[in-house]
């Protein structure tokens, strides 16, 4: 009793360490104070569950994964949305044409069992034979045509930019199809691999987009079995998965996904035993929840960038002080992401100073024009933008409120008074591609593909995510993906960077580092593309 009581109080009582430059976070953020208590409370309840019953055992006997996340899927059907657990649930119930190993980044057959580029914009692609859908329907190239000629058509698909350089599908035979391309798109690869599913096209026809998001089926490792649309997505292996698929089949039989509304929440399910994974919690928790005897944890960097838009092309109101470039400078300049990165995401976080993560093709570190923090030379382009007593404006995010109250105090101490607007993923993201966010904060994971194209683009090529509008850059984006020439598409790229950063079109703050913690009866891999491969876990 003595061993846990210990625990449990260093448990709850550990926090951000505080220094001179954060000392306003742990004293003024209401928000964070609110979360503090939260999950104390949370963890003085886990507490006295443990210490009275003992750790629950994971569901090992009952051969099920309970996970745990915060993120609502507004609907599973992986087209329809752009959070990364609506791209971790598609993986394991779907495939698409090509699997690219997360090691090795090697793109390997999957649907596909081979492929050929014919010329720049035509890619032939053979079809496996031995694959049924998880209601027994063969698959066929009516599946793929059906699959790409909708997508490309649909306008309510959640990122089209990943599509755009499609032109269409042909059937040449049962087992064998033709892609056409719009342009050449030396990313067509990564795209097909991670971002393109194949529906099945009699089954979806028959019960319509709607009723095809409540019952999904795909060709995947593992059938989804229950979805609620609120709370709960339910999945259980597919026995009849193709062998020879480079997933693997399934070790475990069931998954059972919990969908909570906090991290209060989150926390209390694993440690009251309810859950045996959860992923995206505070840094600050990782070395206490280290040392539970039934837990493990992990922490690794993924590809993923936290970031502010900023609205330079004034969507939120024309001539706002954003549409200044030394403001936005100003702003940059304001805040010390360094010690961001290595107090509240921990780990190896490291600053971004490009509008890409570094491994990314075309991400070229050296062109990015830097900012590093200094708070005196922010407060002089503020005098030369014509703002010397600073100025209101407004932050929207959903990220953790500890990085919206970082960025509201160093914006604070250079005379910006930043409002802070705290919302779910969802609805902050509504505000920001209806043009009513002066500054939103969030992170983008590029949906794991390693090519600059599915960053820059996204936030600067002219879309609903684009708050910089320039024409410049935008053009740089257009030309770069318009080549197949490694060597050219560089070179606009690293000129694209060198505009898009010393406009701050958009401010790249650091990478994001994730935390994983599981039941210690699990074997779990992470991978840096940030995509749980629960297919390829199992029992101790």
């Amino acid at each position: 009793m003595a061993s846990w009581s210990g625990f449990w109080r260093q448990l709850i009582e550990d926090r951000l360490p505080s220094s001179p430059r954060m000392y306003l976070l742990n004293s003024k953020d209401k928000a964070r104070m609110r979360s503090d208590f939260g999950l104390r409370s949370a963890l003085m309840a886990a507490c006295v569950t443990l210490v009275t019953t003992g750790p629950a055992l994971a569901q090992k006997s009952a051969d099920t994964l309970r996970i745990t996340w915060r993120d609502a899927i507004p609907d599973v059907d992986p087209y329809y949305n752009s959070l990364r657990t609506g791209m971790v649930v598609a993986f394991q119930a779907f495939d698409c044409l090509i699997y690219r190993d997360p090691e090795t980044m090697e793109m390997k057959p999957a649907l596909a069992t081979s492929w050929k580029q014919v010329d720049d914009t035509t890619i032939d692609f053979t079809l496996r034979q031995d694959v049924k859908f998880q209601n027994g329907d063969p698959f066929s190239a009516d599946d793929v045509v059906y699959t790409i000629n909708d997508i490309i058509n649909d306008k309510q698909v959640a990122i089209p930019s990943y599509f755009n350089f499609i032109a269409g599908a042909e059937k040449i035979d049962d087992y064998h199809v033709r892609l056409k391309l719009t342009r050449v798109y030396p990313a067509a690869f990564e795209n097909l691999s991670m971002v393109t599913p194949i529906w099945p096209k009699a089954y979806r026809e028959k019960l319509g987009a709607d009723a095809f998001a409540r019952a999904p089926i795909g060709t995947g490792p593992y059938k989804i079995t229950k979805v609620d649309g609120v709370t709960e997505i339910d999945m259980e292996r597919f026995d009849g998965y193709y062998a020879g698929s480079p997933k693997g089949r399934p070790a475990i039989r069931y998954i059972k996904i919990h969908e909570v509304p906090d991290a209060t929440t989150e926390m209390t399910e694993l440690l009251g035993g309810r859950a045996d994974w959860i992923w995206g919690y505070n840094a600050d928790q990782y070395d206490n929840i280290t040392r539970m005897p039934n837990l493990q944890t992990l922490r690794f960097g993924i590809m993923r960038v936290d970031y502010i838009t900023i609205d330079a092309a004034g969507r939120s109101g024309a001539g706002n002080p954003l549409t200044n470039v030394k403001v936005r400078q100003a702003i940059l300049s304001a805040i010390d992401r360094e010690t961001m990165a290595k107090r509240l995401i921990q780990g190896d976080s490291q600053v971004i100073d490009t509008p890409c993560y570094p491994t990314q093709f075309g991400c070229d570190v050296s062109a990015a024009v830097k900012y590093p923090y200094d708070p005196a030379k922010a407060k002089q382009l503020l005098v030369e933008a014509g703002y010397p007593n600073g100025f209101d404006t407004e932050l929207i995010t959903y990220v953790p409120p500890q990085l919206g109250a970082a960025v509201q105090s160093y914006l604070k101490a250079v005379g910006i008074n930043l409002r802070v607007q705290q919302l779910q993923v969802g609805a902050a993201d509504q505000l920001m591609r209806a043009g009513k966010a002066p500054l939103s904060e969030g992170s983008w994971g590029s949906n794991s593909i390693n090519d600059i194209s599915a960053f820059m683009p996204y936030f600067l090529g002219g879309g609903l995510t684009d708050y910089a509008h320039d024409a410049d850059v935008q053009a740089l984006l257009t030309q770069a993906g318009a080549t197949a020439d490694p060597t050219l598409r560089r070179k606009e790229y690293s000129e694209a960077i060198r505009l898009a950063t010393e406009r701050v079109d958009l401010m790249t703050l650091f990478s994001e580092v994730r935390y994983v913690a599981f039941s210690k009866q699990l074997n779990f891999q992470g991978f840096k593309d940030d995509v749980p491969r629960y297919y390829l876990s199992s029992w101790k």
